[in-house]
């Protein structure tokens, strides 16, 4: 059986050269697939491979410093999402565009029921903290979208809105958790109230089997599937059905070349 895992980690990093030169031998050894990043500030991945060789390599992760209790999100795969595993060393795991903000504690995550609360009250606003394109996919029921090309431009749309927002719990969500990490602590900052699903979309997925109630549509996911269902399932999906706008050209080309139609 084929298996997928995603998961991130802010933590120090001592020696991120040293930590992604035993990740890429480990990830060869086991003959998984995947994109890793490691920075100073810690670790954002997605790898998969047969479910032996995922979970080896998520055993051998929790042992290293900073990686205990380090969460992993799974769903099945029916093919290979990936045709090799690359590990790169980045100024950041993610890129948010504001200097100084860091991922971390910040009090605001939300487990998937009682995000599943949130989401029928009628007091909160649902914020999509993706791209458009990955809105227009598929969301929440009731999500807004904040209407950005690249995640740097996220800051700009919450200072647009953030007095009309202020005083409402402002119920934000991405495709794994890490993007609201980097906006959860801003935006207190910023005076807004501010509840963050812990584990992100795929989180909510694996946690409820009836998980399409609350979602509409379909997940764009970073590799050969494109998307998948409420259930993790790939859909059949092809990017040129995804990346439809012209400022999206370079993205279906990224797309092409990971060959999603390769078995």
């Amino acid at each position: 059986m084929l298996l997928h895992s995603a998961f991130y980690r802010f933590t120090p990093m001592a020696d991120p050269p040293g930590f992604a030169a035993w990740l890429r031998g480990r990830g060869a050894a086991l003959r998984l697939g995947g994109v890793v990043l490691v920075a100073g500030e810690g670790l954002s991945a997605a790898i998969a491979g047969e479910a032996g060789a995922v979970r080896a390599l998520e055993a051998e992760l929790l042992q290293q410093p900073g990686m205990a209790g380090l969460r992993f999100k799974h769903n099945d795969c029916g093919r290979r999402p990936f045709s090799r595993f690359k590990v790169s060393v980045k100024r950041e795991i993610v890129a948010f565009g504001v200097p100084g903000v860091q991922g971390g504690a910040t009090g605001t995550h939300v487990s998937p029921q009682r995000w599943r609360e949130l989401l029928a009250d009628p007091d909160t606003l649902v914020l999509d903290n993706r791209n458009s394109f990955e809105f227009r996919l598929g969301r929440f029921r009731g999500a807004i979208d904040p209407g950005v090309v690249h995640f740097r431009d996220f800051p700009a749309c919450v200072e647009a809105n953030r007095d009309a927002w202020r005083g409402r719990t402002v119920a934000m969500y991405c495709t794994g958790g890490i993007r609201c990490e980097k906006t959860a602590a801003w935006m207190q900052a910023r005076g807004l109230r501010v509840a963050q699903l812990d584990g992100g979309i795929l989180g909510y997925f694996e946690a409820f089997p009836g998980a399409a109630d609350d979602w509409q549509g379909e997940c764009y996911v970073f590799d050969k599937r494109i998307a998948i269902d409420a259930r993790g399932r790939e859909t059949g999906t092809t990017a040129e059905q995804v990346f439809t706008a012209p400022e999206d050209a370079w993205r279906l080309a990224r797309a092409r070349r990971l060959d999603p139609q390769e078995p």
